[in-house]
């Protein structure tokens, strides 16, 4: 143990396996040699990092990433987070904690290697406030749909669409329809009045979230700049200020695109560029988001002449494929995408006047 100590003090970079219990540690000196390669318990973890210098410790971005980020900084540490996309290409051989520790290690000491910035406990509370609304949107359409699916069951139907399940739960909790016909009977009613309240529990849960997204985005300037794009509200907005720490960190607006997903997928070779479907890539949650915008926008275009919506205008009336109206819209949301960049580099906000001004 005591020669472990004094090789400590030569310790330059470490690679760490995080885990919930058991961690992997491979550290090595200036000249890249291993000086330490061990596993170490949850508890030991600290004062392992806390007897080192200080020194470049590198990490997968998962879920705790942050937390001992934040703990290892304290200690005087630079900590570096890598995606854990950019680690795989560097495992060697069968995957183990001890291969993926060396791997990570590895990954962090290539050129050009992009990484994740630690965040706070504020901004991983913003991030959590839209996971926690995407979570309870996706209980409510299963709600919905289990309600609209028990209905068919008794003849009664309605067409497709959030507004018209809304009004099939309506329905169930009265018991007649429109013409004041009983088309629920009371055995049913009684069956289906918990999946009923939920619904609405679920309504008050979201709405008390979109409340305080609103509200935040009062105080933020940024997200205010961002709410003049069409397509972004207040829920996109304090998402991509929340997520999108540092926007100077893209060389570009279609980098930035392309860290969501939003680019072509390129299979090119021998100089003939070949681009297929988006890639898909990056941020599920924001690119989800922009799309449903752009498709918002695309729907509501008529009497607005700016020069973002008469481009996609154009782009729909020129498209012939099947799918046109989707395909323009990811277009829209990348071009979007790229307004975005735009607003959070150099400031500004999104000029909506008529293309003839």
């Amino acid at each position: 143990m005591g020669k472990s100590i004094r090789n400590f003090a030569t310790v330059t970079r470490v690679g760490l396996d995080l885990a919930k219990r058991v961690f992997q540690v491979h550290a090595v000196d200036a000249k890249g040699e291993i000086v330490v390669a061990r596993k170490l318990t949850r508890n030991q973890l600290i004062p392992f990092f806390a007897a080192l210098p200080p020194c470049v410790v590198a990490m997968e971005a998962c879920a705790s990433a942050h937390h001992w980020g934040r703990a290892l900084i304290e200690l005087g540490h630079e900590v570096r987070l890598l995606p854990p996309a950019h680690v795989k290409p560097y495992v060697r051989r069968n995957k183990s904690d001890q291969v993926d520790a060396a791997a990570i290690y590895e990954a962090m000491s290539r050129p050009g290697q992009r990484f994740v910035p630690v965040r706070s406990i504020e901004n991983q509370a913003a991030l959590m406030r839209h996971r926690a609304r995407e979570l309870l949107a996706g209980q409510r359409t299963a709600a919905l749909n289990a309600l609209r699916g028990h209905l068919a069951e008794i003849g009664v139907v309605a067409p497709q669409g959030a507004q018209h399940a809304y009004g099939l739960k309506r329905v169930a909790a009265d018991g007649f329809n429109e013409n004041g016909e009983i088309v629920v009977p009371d055995c049913v009613r009684g069956a289906l009045g918990p999946l009923i309240g939920h619904i609405d529990a679920l309504d008050e849960a979201i709405g008390a979230i979109d409340s305080e997204l609103a509200a935040s985005v009062k105080a933020d300037e940024t997200a205010k700049r961002l709410m003049t794009i069409p397509g972004v509200g207040p829920v996109t907005a304090t998402a991509i200020v929340a997520t999108i720490q540092d926007a100077g960190a893209f060389a570009s607006g279609r980098e930035f695109a392309a860290f969501l997903g939003l680019t072509p997928r390129q299979n090119s070779t021998g100089g003939k560029t070949r681009l297929g479907r988006i890639t898909k890539m990056g941020d599920r949650y924001l690119r989800k988001l922009l799309v449903v915008g752009a498709c918002a926008t695309l729907r509501h275009r008529r009497g607005h002449n700016d020069a973002l919506r008469l481009w996609a205008s154009e782009m729909l009336e020129r498209k012939t494929v099947k799918y046109k109206f989707n395909l323009t819209a990811v277009a829209l949301a990348n071009k979007v995408a790229r307004i975005v960049f735009v607003l959070m580099t150099r400031g500004g906000q999104y000029d909506d006047r008529p293309v003839a001004a």
